[in-house]
């Protein structure tokens, strides 16, 4: 399996995610196809090497000809992306930054979503710097990002909305669950366009993951600092044979006062939401009260909001949290062809081997659905066609 090591040791912005993404050997004039589909105004992409601290690395320009940008509401750039005709997993993970960013947003400023109005995060570079890092990972065939703890800094920036503290309100927001780090330096080291793009897409946060590196890129910062090179550095490898492993936490409380209706409706909720899993296990409680514990498996960087649906949709007064290790099978997804059509089947392997194979039960559906047969009939025929083609 593909994976990605952030290595934030000065930490990060959004150009240098992209920077760093591009020297790891993405094709910069099929990158700057793929941003054209955005069909910004104006804009035109830069790619220099540079030096900091006598380490080189990639420096990323998005230079922005218009004298003015639109205001942009999440609405907006979510309708730009939609409009794009990018690689769908590039397309999702820039959707799902964004709207990680709008929660942290309406959070902050205690409004709804839908009027978040994004003022630096939504001007064109930025737009560039979130979706490019997505249409890069995708270039690279990236299918699992971790990431080290993230730098916090200290002191003050100025933003939009005057002098803040570091880190500013929207990435405190958005580094909740994470882990950080107080850093080298002072001043503003993680943006919010980093940390949204970070704590969106990564599985967990500390050290590197058991992985066969292929490559190693670094993405420039804008200015220097006093002791450390202002850069951000990428590994790039395949996840060790023998599994992979990550950190997620666990989420669950107690309910002897909630209906069934609304149980159902929280567990939909919960996995809507990016949950890895969510479930409810029934229980007696105190004063020997029937109950149901409702559960959720969420990565860190998702704490926040999954706690928010606990409350918003449960009669709940508490929120139980725990961190789990986690190893995982490596996984890959191959189709075989049946009576019944293509089929796609789960792989997991472990040390080289294949442990498991288990045919998607939603092909399987569709296709008994379509041919007038029984589901069973057709994992049968999957698992045979599987067996045939790969000598399981």
């Amino acid at each position: 399996m593909s994976c990605m090591y952030f290595d934030c040791f000065a930490g990060a912005a959004g150009d240098m995610i992209v920077g760093a993404l591009l020297d790891l050997g993405v094709d910069f004039d099929a990158f700057c196809a793929e941003i054209k589909k955005l069909s910004l105004p104006g804009v035109s992409l830069r790619l220099e090497t540079v030096q900091r601290r006598g380490l080189a690395g990639k420096k990323f320009h998005v230079d922005v000809s218009a004298d003015e940008q639109p205001n942009r509401h999440l609405s907006d750039i979510l309708e730009l992306i939609d409009a794009a005709d990018l690689a769908p997993r590039a397309k999702q993970r820039a959707r799902d930054i964004f709207n990680r960013l709008g929660q942290a947003e309406a959070q902050v400023h205690n409004i709804a979503l839908e009027k978040v109005h994004f003022h630096e995060v939504g001007a064109a570079d930025s737009i560039v710097d979130i979706v490019g890092a997505a249409v890069a990972m995708d270039m690279l065939g990236v299918e699992e990002v971790y990431c080290s703890a993230i730098p916090l800094g200290s002191g003050t920036v100025e933003c939009e909305h005057g002098v803040m503290p570091v880190p500013a309100p929207a990435t405190a927001r958005l580094l909740a669950g994470a882990t950080t780090t107080p850093g080298t330096d002072d001043g503003e080291l993680t943006t919010p366009t980093a940390a949204a793009i970070l704590t969106t897409l990564s599985e967990s946060f500390g050290p590197p993951p058991a992985m066969e590196i292929s490559a190693v890129g670094y993405g420039a910062g804008s200015r220097e600092f006093g002791r450390v090179p202002n850069l951000l550095r990428v590994f790039l490898g395949r996840a060790g044979e023998n599994g992979a492993m990550d950190s997620v936490v666990e989420l669950s409380a107690n309910l002897d006062d909630c209906t069934g209706e609304l149980l159902g409706a929280a567990v939909e909720k919960l996995l809507a939401a990016g949950c890895l899993d969510a479930w409810a296990t029934p229980a007696i409680t105190k004063k020997s009260r029937p109950a149901w514990v409702l559960s959720a498996l969420c990565r860190p960087g998702d704490v926040r909001g999954v706690e928010k649906i606990f409350f918003d949709e449960t009669t709940t007064f508490g929120v139980r949290r725990r961190a789990c290790g986690r190893t995982k099978l490596l996984r890959e997804t191959v189709s075989v062809e049946t009576p019944f059509g293509p089929i796609r089947v789960k792989v997991g392997k472990r040390d080289g081997r294949v442990v498991t194979a288990k045919p998607e039960f939603a092909d399987c559906l569709s296709a008994a659905e379509s041919h007038g047969t029984s589901v069973r009939n057709v994992q049968a025929a999957a698992e045979k066609a599987y067996g045939e083609t790969h000598g399981a």
